[in-house]
């Protein structure tokens, strides 16, 4: 009974610590001008949600990426679920394709993540500027989409440490 216990409060405190680094990157990501560089600003729950869904698992993992996805909805002022659909899709996929074929490795991770937020942004700049029909739209697609993409990519690394952190504190000791 002592040993389903402490497994249970393992795992309360492994997805409250996930949950804390996702309001975390929630607010990095809304704040105005953090780690901009030019127009491309990196996002921040995308890599998160990646990370947390390679480490614990497709369900596990899609279920808080639909979760973070309505976060991120939110703050963004989208249409509500969109994102949340989009981030579930990718965390489920993701998981599945690096369990079956790859190692997850912080270069590949990078991979994974920045086309991934290249597929997410396309999907975004689709839908909000390019059938809107903006001015300088396939402009702002090279200098702000896309790099963007790129930004994201090379912070995802960071946030795969964070969540492998994470699981090493909060996993539990085989006994024999």
């Amino acid at each position: 009974m002592e040993s389903r216990r402490k497994r249970n409060l393992q795992q309360l405190a492994r997805w409250s610590l996930y949950s804390l680094l996702l309001l975390v990157c929630l607010a990095a990501q809304t704040t105005p001008g953090f780690l901009a560089i030019g127009s491309a600003k990196p996002v921040f729950i995308l890599p998160l949600c990646l990370a947390v869904a390679v480490r614990e698992g497709e369900y596990p993992g899609a279920f808080f990426g639909a979760a973070a996805g309505l976060m991120w909805d939110f703050t963004s002022g989208r249409v509500a679920g969109l994102l949340a659909l989009y981030l579930l899709v990718l965390c489920f996929a993701a998981s599945i394709l690096v369990r079956m074929y790859f190692r997850i490795t912080r270069p590949n991770f990078a991979t994974i993540t920045g086309l991934c937020a290249a597929l997410v942004l396309s999907v975004d700049f689709l839908f909000y500027d390019l059938m809107r029909s903006y001015s300088g739209s396939l402009g702002r697609y090279f200098t702000v989409t896309l790099p963007t993409a790129v930004f994201t990519g090379a912070v995802a690394p960071l946030l795969l440490m964070a969540v492998d952190r994470i699981r090493e504190k909060t996993t539990p000791e085989p006994t024999l």
